[in-house]
């Protein structure tokens, strides 16, 4: 099994190319994520959370800066790497289990199938979708389908794992079902998280810490370590720690918008 790793930005600095010029969108950007940690980016839409996954995937290079993963700086996509979408992107004219297998089929090519199949059924298992197996995407819901992506993201046992908004699309009771799962995948699987949302409850419930980033060009605005205990319940976000950690996130929000000066405190 590969062992989690953390992952570093050391000063990365990125701008994309267009007709106009240059558009910058990261600046001089520092975060570390540690080992085995559960971390939530968050920050003002455009300002360059989607960037900052393709990054750590090694899909892209920054124009200056680095990026590592344990020993490694990451110059080009890593096996070790799982990654889930807002949108799941299963393959319709594979079951769900084939879905589930196909990281392992290009990653781990010399793997048994009956071994291939195995790690497939028991993450299937864990997240509610046994006996689903043999059924196409088309034949689950949005929230099942969304189970079966975070299973495909796990199943070669990456050491990083990367959530880009997995649960965006997906109404409230199916959005709060899945962030449980997550907590139960967590205590089974071992990975390095990095989850991009623009939910604030989802990062205070989910995460060990969140990183809010400021207005583009982005750098790390603000860092909030979790005030909640690591195993959580849907009760945890009505707690008064939970309600401190919410009103300075949405004041943090409201600053890396240019809508409340730094010193304003929340009430």
């Amino acid at each position: 099994m590969t062992a989690p790793a953390h992952i570093e930005i050391r000063g990365v600095t990125h701008a994309y190319r267009t007709e106009s010029g240059p558009l910058p969108v990261l600046n001089d950007l520092n975060i570390f994520l540690p080992e085995g940690g559960f971390t939530a980016v968050v920050g003002p839409s455009g300002c360059g959370k989607s960037t900052l996954t393709r990054l750590i995937a090694g899909l892209m290079r920054p124009d200056s800066g680095t990026v590592w993963i344990g020993p490694d700086e990451i110059k080009a996509p890593r096996k070790t790497v799982g990654m889930a979408f807002q949108n799941p992107v299963l393959l319709e004219w594979r079951t769900i289990l084939a879905n589930v297998m196909l990281p392992l089929e290009i990653v781990a090519p010399g793997m048994a199938r009956k071994d291939r199949e195995a790690r497939a059924r028991e993450l299937l298992a864990e997240v509610g979708l046994e006996g689903f197996e043999d059924k196409r995407p088309s034949e689950l819901s949005g929230g099942m389908r969304q189970r079966a992506s975070l299973c495909r993201a796990l199943v070669h046992r990456p050491e990083v794992l990367i959530l880009d908004e997995p649960f965006g699309a997906l109404d409230a009771f199916t959005r709060e079902d899945l962030w449980q799962t997550m907590h139960a995948l967590r205590r089974e699987e071992k990975f390095t998280c990095l989850l991009i949302t623009h939910d604030l409850r989802e990062s205070v419930f989910l995460a060990d810490e969140i990183v809010v980033l400021s207005g583009r060009p982005a750098h790390a605005q603000y860092v909030m370590p979790s005030a909640l205990p690591r195993d959580r319940t849907l009760d945890s976000l009505f707690t008064e720690q939970a309600t401190e950690m919410l009103a300075v996130l949405r004041h943090q929000i409201e600053i890396a918008q240019g809508r409340s000066a730094p010193e304003e405190v929340p009430a």
